[in-house]
């Protein structure tokens, strides 16, 4: 069932995915070659819980870390580990909070040193695919209108979708409906409302959309070993233009 929230729990997930998206930030500047992914996730763990919230990825369905951490032909769900960055390295990391019974949740891909120009242009294309989508998050839309504009800016950049793996509805669950793919046709799903919250994360792949999951139970990568990013924001459906309750540019926590 889709939840629409109320004034006061929209108040409450401002602060989630402030405290969320500050989380975000504060990994991405650790991104350096030399530096482990599992320094980073003790990081991020202790900096969520400085500000007074819990990391929502921990112990989630058994996951071991504070965030994913994928690194290069990693899509998502990157167990943080002894791994040594090195320079040319894209890391996407995937970060939750929760503080005041709901969750914040977003994700970023990030440079490690200098990379190519076809990671950067990966990156950037990802990123802007979340704002191509953002858009269509109006009152009055449905959630396919979201999904068919990521998909249609992705492909015309020449790279691919992930199908297997979808942005979703969050609140007092870090998972609630509806599901948002990052493909599909327009005008289809559910209407979008006021009050509605959604994390919207398209993953995008440099070669082609097939994918595979490691024995390990979480790690998915692109089939064909070419790099791969992600870009999530936890947004609001207000009368108007949707809210980034995740904003990156409005970081403040320290």
């Amino acid at each position: 069932m889709i939840t629409i929230k109320s004034p006061r729990e929209i108040e409450a997930m401002r602060l989630a995915g402030k405290i969320t998206a500050a989380a975000r930030a504060f990994a991405g500047e650790m991104v350096k070659p030399g530096v482990t992914t599992q320094e980073i996730d003790k990081a991020v763990q202790q900096f969520i819980k400085q500000h007074g919230a819990v990391p929502s990825f921990l112990g989630y369905n058994g996951f071991p870390g504070s965030c994913c951490i994928s690194v290069n032909d990693e899509v998502i769900h990157g167990i943080p580990g002894k791994r040594v960055l090195k320079e040319g390295d894209i890391v996407s990391i995937d970060v939750g909070a929760y503080i005041g019974g709901y969750h914040g949740d977003c994700a970023a891909t990030f440079a490690c040193g200098e990379v190519s120009d076809e990671a950067k242009r990966l990156i950037e294309v990802t990123e802007q695919s979340f704002y191509e989508g953002l858009r269509y998050a109006k009152e009055g839309c449905r959630v396919s209108d979201i999904s068919a504009a990521v998909q249609r800016y992705v492909e015309k950049e020449g790279f691919s979708i992930v199908r297997e793996y979808v942005g979703h509805g969050i609140g007092r669950n870090l998972h609630e409906a509806p599901e948002v793919p990052n493909y599909g046709e327009p005008g289809r799903g559910p209407r979008l409302l006021r009050g509605m919250t959604l994390a919207v994360e398209p993953m995008v792949n440099a070669g082609t959309a097939a994918i595979r999951n490691l024995s390990d139970g979480w790690t998915v990568k692109t089939k064909d070993g070419k790099y791969s990013a992600h870009y999530e924001n936890t947004i609001l459906i207000t009368e108007g233009d949707p809210e980034l309750l995740t904003d990156p540019k409005k970081v403040e926590l320290v």
